[in-house]
């Protein structure tokens, strides 16, 4: 086991070309432009390739390409990039590809887009939200593995924080469970057979052959979904068997959250703290567990108030939630602004617990 000092972007490329990713291709945009510098750094010597593509369309339009050959392969952007991705990440996940997405985000709004999407028709992406470097590394190789597993795209969502802090950590490849040959790829292996394979979204076969038409190939993209909400929910909670307060965060401000609620808990304050990893399928009913005994529940978020909608589907309206997050960043509108501050997190999370409702976002 060796730790290494290294910014977030570069244990994530590096996270990610151990778990065999081959190709990626992107389009610039501050803070996802030092993960795309990292992918054209590490993927050569490796035999793989990084494109810096003329838009984001291309990009996608490129890893569909790689994608359907069998390679491991991934796109990114933030999340106005990823905005011009919407349609070809819901055709992708009909067609069921197993996509690697990197979302660094410009602060912390892209929570709606990650979790519903822009796209079209009964798709779901699974989304899995690291708290800082070390998790990345874990997540980005288990996001590659996922993929393949269920046939269906993964967005690792990161931002500015993790893009650019410098931490010790470990890439080491890990280990998974074997999964199933890729016998959908076209690999070019059934040329000229006249049973040659089709990748589309819509569940139709090559001419003259049987397929299952787009109903009956959408309800079991729905099947497979409702397997994967059974299968894949992930999350860290703390403190809540006592707790009055539950604070719910997800990301890097997760990490302000935790430091600030245990100074706060060494006063005697009864809060606890609720992350969920996987922002989809969202945990709820770990999050009604651990809110049982609380009286009211909080939500941080960098934005004007996202994920406080999927806290309250979760909770029935059981306890009140609030948000205490907002609007934060700097001058440049993608970076770490004001209220991502350990003792304005502690003030925002001690007045919910005296039971203030009003914030400003």
């Amino acid at each position: 086991m060796t730790r290494q000092l290294m910014e977030g972007s570069e244990a994530m490329a590096q996270a990610a070309v151990a778990a065999g990713c081959r190709f990626f291709a992107g389009y610039p945009m501050t803070p996802f432009t030092e993960l795309l510098e990292h992918f054209a750094v590490k993927l050569p010597p490796e035999g793989g390739t990084c494109i810096n593509a003329e838009s984001e369309l291309e990009a996608v339009g490129m890893t569909w390409g790689a994608l359907a050959t069998g390679a491991r392969a991934a796109t990114g952007s933030t999340g106005q990039g990823l905005a011009l991705m919407q349609e070809s990440f819901s055709e992708m996940t009909l067609a069921g590809l197993p996509l690697v997405i990197f979302n660094m985000s410009r602060g912390q709004s892209d929570y709606y887009q990650a979790t519903r999407g822009g796209g079209h028709g009964d798709y779901r992406h699974i989304v899995l939200a690291p708290a800082d470097s070390a998790e990345a590394v874990e997540l980005t190789q288990l996001a590659f593995h996922l993929a393949d597993q269920w046939r269906n795209p993964v967005l690792i969502y990161g931002d500015y924080l993790l893009a650019h802090t410098y931490e010790a950590v470990d890439v080491e490849k890990r280990s998974f469970p074997p999964l199933p040959e890729k016998d959908w790829a076209v690999d070019g292996s059934r040329n000229g057979s006249g049973n040659s394979r089709l990748l589309t979204p819509l569940g139709l076969g090559k001419h003259g052959h049987a397929s299952p038409g787009p109903e009956a190939h959408w309800k079991s993209v729905a099947a497979r979904h409702r397997e994967i909400a059974k299968c894949e929910v992930r999350f860290h909670s703390e403190w809540t068997e006592d707790a009055e307060l539950i604070v719910v965060a997800f990301g890097t401000p997760a990490r302000f959250v935790r430091y600030a609620v245990r100074e706060l808990r060494e006063q005697g304050l009864k809060i606890g703290v609720f992350r969920p990893i996987t922002l989809w399928p969202f945990p709820a009913d770990a999050l009604s567990a651990a809110c049982h005994g609380a009286r009211r529940a909080a939500v941080f978020e960098i934005n004007a108030g996202q994920m406080i909608d999927d806290v309250r589907l979760s909770l029935e309206g059981r306890i009140p939630s609030v948000s205490i997050g907002g609007i934060s960043t700097d001058s440049s509108g993608f970076g770490v602004g004001d209220l991502l501050n350990a003792d304005t997190v502690r003030q925002r999370i001690e007045a919910a617990y005296r039971g203030e409702e009003s914030f400003d976002a």
